[in-house]
């Protein structure tokens, strides 16, 4: 099933409502876009995704979680636990077989490690990871610990926070459901086996995730198959060319790895 680049396919949600995705045919492995929090499938990192997909030939696969980009639900509804499954719902819909090579952004690159994780049964069923600036657990481990008493005081009271947003003229929320789940979602609690090799690339003057937050990601991951890119300079965007050819060179060897 393809679609085309202006008209995305629809995938039923767990949820009930429909999921918009673009998905090209080609080769396996697939690669799959996994964005961030607020972020849609038609940004900077996946255009170039889609790029070089076609360029390789291999098929490749993006979507909105519900309340994001082209996706129905509300975005205050969703949680990390809704939107891994809505990550498996287009995964399992578009891309039902073969192995994939995940790619995920920030909060995708914690949806893409859980992914994993539940697939760490399956031989093969996932070929890599590309984590960019992972933020696995943020919600407990970089957005918990920076509330102020006044923004607990106003979570207690109305159920949720907001924040002006560098990245969005709208505020960002944060909801009490979603920092619940995020506990019970988290990852980085014992070790992490992700049946698969990982790259991570992660900017030093990321202002979001932190760079110590990728080497303390590393402490739970085994250590054989894992690889750490430090970026000088790189921001949590990492959407300057050299963090784009970083990126895709990441892709490109998972790929090759993959077929060997």
């Amino acid at each position: 099933m393809t679609s085309s680049a202006d008209s995305p396919l629809s995938v039923p949600a767990p949820q009930g409502h429909r999921l918009a995705a673009l998905h090209v045919a080609g080769r396996a492995p697939t690669v799959v876009w996994l964005g961030g929090f607020r972020s849609d499938m038609r940004g900077t990192k996946a255009e170039r995704l889609s790029e070089q997909a076609a360029r390789s030939g291999h098929a490749f696969l993006r979507f909105d979680y519900s309340g994001h980009g082209e996706s129905e639900g509300r975005f205050e509804d969703g949680t990390i636990s809704s939107w891994t499954e809505d990550a498996r719902a287009a995964i399992e819909a578009l891309a039902p077989q073969g192995p994939l090579v995940l790619v995920g952004s920030s909060m995708g690159a914690w949806i893409a490690l859980r992914l994993a994780m539940s697939w760490a049964d399956q031989p093969g069923r996932v070929a890599g990871l590309v984590l960019l600036a992972p933020a696995p657990d943020f919600t407990s481990r970089l957005l918990e610990p920076r509330l102020t008493e006044a923004q607990r005081a106003e979570m207690a009271q109305n159920g949720f926070v907001s924040e002006a947003s560098p990245y969005d003229p709208r505020p960002t929320v944060y909801t009490r459901t979603l920092i619940e789940d995020g506990r019970n979602a988290s990852v980085m609690t014992g070790p992490i086996r992700t049946g698969c090799p990982v790259h991570i690339i992660q900017g030093m003057a990321d202002p979001d995730v932190p760079h110590t937050h990728a080497l303390e990601l590393l402490n739970f991951l085994p250590g054989e198959g894992v690889a750490l890119t430090l970026v000088p300079g790189g921001d949590h965007r990492l959407s300057r060319e050299e963090d784009l050819s970083r990126m895709e060179k990441a892709v490109a060897s998972f790929l090759e790895l993959a077929q060997s």
